[in-house]
């Protein structure tokens, strides 16, 4: 999508659609907040299955991203701006409560494009929280041919490398033809993604959240990208630090 590119007007609020971009583990009749969470590269919304009911007061959602999992019979996401798009649609209706943003690592970019879409309809989320990301330049840009390019071993390695994937599951002739298509996709998209001279900064407060022994953490200037505050938290652990410990301390305290 180009600068010039429109985005299209907000859809109305229909339960089923909905449903079709967020999965809620455990509702709760009447929550303090709520948090959305938006998956990794290669993610799905099941990677936060287990994090409904275990934040007080806190009614979890799930990001469905399309092209996996329930959504697996459509096409992947080409273009983040618009996925963000669709995905406010869907949360929109939830801020009658404060919103909690959480993405990781693509879903940080993915939560930060959200965040600007309800933020340009009135909408100011509570909290972003970007994991996986560190407050750092953007990186120069990625040859995203070369990326077309890789072969299955070279994906498969990539992902091995990153943690989060099981190494027998990976082996599988069936796993790979069902998910290295998604995957290929996702990378396309986040490396695609470029920064805008017009992209305005949020209002809302953002915090990230990144493993000390974190290699391949999404660099983005957070610090700049809000004209709220911005705080960094180092914690142990490698991308995926969060699958043996989950930051839950840290977003009750938010």
């Amino acid at each position: 999508m180009t600068p010039a590119t429109s985005l299209p007007a907000a859809a109305p609020a229909v339960p089923g659609a909905r449903a079709r971009w967020l999965h809620c583990p455990v509702p709760m009749p009447d929550p303090v907040r709520r948090l959305v969470c938006f998956p990794h590269a290669g993610g799905s919304a099941a990677f936060f299955r287990e994090w409904g009911g275990m934040l007080a007061g806190t009614e979890v959602h799930t990001v469905r991203y399309p092209g996996r999992a329930e959504r697996i019979d459509e096409p992947p996401a080409e273009d983040l701006r618009l996925l963000a798009h669709a995905v406010a649609n869907a949360v929109e209706p939830l801020a009658d409560r404060p919103l909690l943003l959480f993405g990781h690592s693509l879903g940080a970019a993915v939560a930060l494009e959200t965040a600007r879409v309800l933020e340009r309809r009135g909408i100011r989320p509570a909290h972003l929280v970007a994991s996986g990301s560190r407050n750092a330049p953007y990186p120069g840009r990625r040859d995203h041919g070369e990326a077309q390019e890789d072969d299955d071993e070279t994906v498969v390695t990539r992902l091995l490398a990153l943690g989060g994937t099981d190494p027998e599951l990976a082996a599988d002739p069936e796993f790979r033809d069902l998910v290295l298509p998604y995957v290929r996709a996702d990378g396309r998209m986040f490396h695609t993604y470029l920064p805008r001279p017009d992209d305005p900064p949020l209002s809302c407060p953002v915090t990230t959240v990144v493993g000390d022994a974190d290699a391949d953490a999404d660099l983005r200037p957070w610090s700049t990208l809000t004209t709220a505050t911005h705080r960094e938290h180092v914690v142990e652990g490698d991308h995926f630090y969060l699958v043996p410990r989950p930051p839950f301390a840290l977003i009750e305290a938010l």
